[in-house]
């Protein structure tokens, strides 16, 4: 073959490679750009280039990109994302209303009942005045418990000059909420404040001062001990307060989930009513953790407390039920549900057992040792929803609790003493339940007194006392 025929052959040869060789080309260069860019990255982060930082326009959320080399701020701003602005008051839910501010916060309490806070210091700027109306408590949908509420103003000011000077300044977070309702009440104390408190307060480890509207002075006392627990600061009665107070941040509000319950969501940073009966625990110096382990060599007795009861749904043998037990071989405690909660929550935590009918004083089943069991005597008249809900199988397992339930027959009912077994009182309670609360209230929950069958209850004191052979 001449030269010339072989140098053709060589250039055809090569021009049928070179697209396929252009492309090895830039893959190369793309895989040593990028292996560049990958080994300088760390050191390029250290450099003050930029500084990106999410701010809130009118309604939307807008990136800034800040040159940090130039005193002057940045112009551009690139809309990345159209959202709503989070809310400072959220008054959407119907079960309690709530604020949370950050920034320059002021209250005038006993005067005006009015939070202002400044218009720029919380999610950017806001556009004019925005205000609301708020009651602190979280039972919004109960019109009765609602009523007597205090309602604060709270709004948001654009000049500085509308804002009271500040009388006292605080360098801690404030909680405003509401002793009112049904706080006369231990179910309710717990269920409609206390846990409510703790899930929003415990974030703070004690920082955080409490400004109390329809404050009672004898519910202070009576959970002061828990209180102490939550603040480390004077709790102040806002409502006769006239000094301007001024905070870095202010929580107007509770917010509620379920009765003696914690919200799961909240449960995920670390809350739950395992956590809140461990505070009990340290609040009231309980010292039993654990209920008693019943085994071959155990010489202790296990311990039962009868929860007595004046007025309404009261046993009415509970002597007879005491000497059955104790031929059980339990150790018998009866006591009523008293204030002091300082003693009772020693007796109920040295307790292994808790025998109750439906009612408030069950709620002290939170001052009770791990693995402790409740029984809970459902009356007649169609307790089964709300005894579940209140203190039933639920609220017993989140707080590490056993539960069991006596559900008496009509002769165990003191009803058959005030209607005839024809009445639908007796014959047909959904018939009465299904009308109104207030009427099931005031029949079977306030009319109602219960005499156990101690040859049939007998059953369910034998089936406690297996559970505490674990």
């Amino acid at each position: 073959m001449s030269k010339m025929t072989s140098n053709r052959v060589v250039a055809k040869s090569f021009s049928w490679y070179e697209p396929k060789l252009g492309y090895c080309v830039f893959i190369g260069y793309f895989i040593l750009a990028l292996t560049t860019f990958t080994l300088l990255k760390p050191f390029l982060d250290l450099l003050p280039i930029s500084n990106l930082q999410l701010s809130m326009g009118t309604g939307l959320n807008k990136l800034v990109i800040e040159d940090t080399n130039s005193s002057q701020p940045s112009s551009g701003e690139l809309i990345i994302l159209k959202q709503e602005r989070k809310p400072i008051c959220n008054v959407s839910n119907p079960k309690f209303d709530f604020c949370d501010i950050e920034g320059d916060v002021r209250i005038h309490g006993s005067n005006s009942s009015t939070i202002l806070f400044a218009a720029s210091s919380q999610m950017g700027t806001l556009e004019g005045d925005e205000s609301w109306f708020i009651k602190p408590h979280p039972r919004k949908y109960d019109r009765n418990a609602m009523k007597f509420i205090k309602e604060f103003s709270v709004k948001a000011i654009v000049d500085h000059e509308e804002a009271p000077p500040c009388t006292v300044n605080h360098n801690v977070p404030a909680i405003v909420f509401s002793i009112g309702g049904y706080s006369d009440n231990q179910f309710h104390s717990f269920s409609d404040l206390l846990i409510p408190l703790f899930t929003v307060s415990a974030q703070f480890h004690g920082e955080v001062q409490f400004l109390v509207a329809n404050f009672e002075k004898d519910w202070i006392i009576k959970f002061q001990a828990v209180l102490e627990q939550l603040s480390k600061y004077e709790i102040i009665d806002i409502d006769t307060d006239d000094k301007v107070r001024c905070f870095p941040r202010m929580i107007v509000g509770l917010k509620f989930y379920k009765d003696l319950k914690i919200d799961p969501l909240t449960a995920s940073n670390g809350y739950s009513m395992k956590m809140f009966r461990k505070l009990l625990r340290k609040a009231y110096s309980l010292k039993k953790s654990t209920a008693i382990k019943i085994g071959p060599h155990t010489q202790e007795k296990p311990k039962l407390l009868i929860i007595s009861r004046k007025g309404s749904r009261s046993f009415m043998n509970v002597d007879e039920i005491a000497e059955m037990a104790k031929s059980l071989g339990l150790e018998v405690v009866v006591s009523e549900a008293t204030k002091n909660l300082n003693e009772f929550s020693l007796v109920l935590n040295s307790c292994d057992v808790m025998l109750g009918v439906h009612g408030a004083g069950l709620t002290n089943f939170v001052f009770l040792p791990t693995n402790a069991i409740v029984i809970q005597v459902l009356p007649w008249g169609g307790f089964e929803w709300v005894g579940s809900n209140c203190y039933g199988k639920q609220p017993t397992l989140e707080m590490d609790l056993r539960y069991l339930e006596y559900k008496i027959k009509v002769e165990e009912s003191s009803l058959l003493q005030q209607y005839p077994l024809d009445h639908p009182v007796i014959k047909d309670p959904s018939s009465v339940t299904n009308h109104s609360w207030g009427l099931f209230k005031s029949v079977y929950m306030d009319k109602q007194n219960v005499k156990i069958n101690v040859g049939r209850f007998r059953a369910t004191l034998l089936e406690a006392l297996d559970l505490l052979h674990y």
